[in-house]
């Protein structure tokens, strides 16, 4: 979740026809102070809740881990090795679950990463399905641990400075803070518009114009033993939550086709979604 509204529609959607409440929630905010708040919301709702790190971590920026050892998550989000360790001796209690950021796109890195307190692992983004399904197959005897892969994603591009500081002011610290009230967007030579979010630290990612869907994937990652799918949202109201988490729930509960779940989706939005790497074999 990006935001507060967001977080509530998860909290609030009622699961039909026998379909499980998601496992738990992860937020995502650009403020880490405002984590303090969406973990007694969220536990109050009866999910666990886990709270992300930052992608990129500079030295001396230790203490953006502050916030989040405070609000006391039952699961933290780790996306650099550093918070690994850092959260494996502040939050011994806590789940610690790696995320794409940590690029494991082999059975080596995720043994070794599992070895080193990680419970589940996002898989690299890079991965085409052969070779997501290699890494699941050669880490055995616990797929089910080894991966936790999106079902529904819009894929960041990489993290970049992009100057939104006006002329008058010195840094993020006195900016103004226009990118709260403002969407900053790069668009392409065909007019394709990809979002660019801020961190804390005044760093830049870009998404992907459109989001990436596995729904076609989630019967193969079933049969491979996984069992954890995530649903990241970006830019989605309130109002498009609840649909979206009773597609995939659908989907992964085996009452609806995924490739047919894909085509949906595919017209349903404006953009549509993509297979990002994936590809059908």
């Amino acid at each position: 979740m990006r935001n507060f509204d967001q977080l509530d529609a998860v909290l609030a959607w009622s699961p039909p026809d026998g379909l499980p409440r998601p496992a738990a929630v992860y937020c995502d905010f650009e403020d880490l102070r405002r984590y303090k708040d969406a973990v007694p919301r969220a536990k109050a709702a009866g999910l666990p809740v886990g709270l992300a790190t930052l992608r990129i971590l500079k030295p001396g920026e230790e203490g953006f881990h502050a916030p989040i050892v405070r609000a006391d998550p039952d699961i933290v989000l780790i996306r650099t090795l550093g918070s690994l360790e850092f959260f494996r001796e502040a939050l011994p209690n806590a789940r610690l679950i790696g995320d794409f950021s940590l690029n494991v796109a082999n059975d080596l890195t995720a043994d070794l990463l599992v070895r080193s307190g990680l419970e589940q692992l996002v898989p690299s983004y890079d991965l085409s399905w052969d070779q997501l399904a290699a890494l699941v197959r050669g880490f055995e005897p616990a797929p089910i641990r080894a991966s936790h892969p999106p079902a529904h994603a819009h894929v960041s591009h990489g993290a970049l400075r992009v100057r939104r500081v006006p002329q008058h002011r010195k840094d993020h610290r006195d900016c103004g803070r226009p990118c709260d009230t403002h969407k900053v967007e790069l668009r392409d030579r065909i007019g394709a518009n990809f979002p660019v979010r801020p961190d804390t630290g005044c760093r830049n990612t870009v998404f992907n114009s459109v989001a990436q869907s596995a729904a076609e994937y989630v019967g193969r990652m079933l049969g491979l033993g996984l069992r954890t799918f995530r649903v990241e949202l970006l830019r989605e109201t309130p109002a498009q939550v609840g649909p979206l988490l009773e597609r995939y729930s659908r989907v992964i509960a085996g009452k609806d086709d995924g490739r047919d779940t894909w085509w949906h989706l595919r017209a349903l939005n404006q953009l549509g979604v993509t297979r990002g790497t994936l590809q059908l074999v």
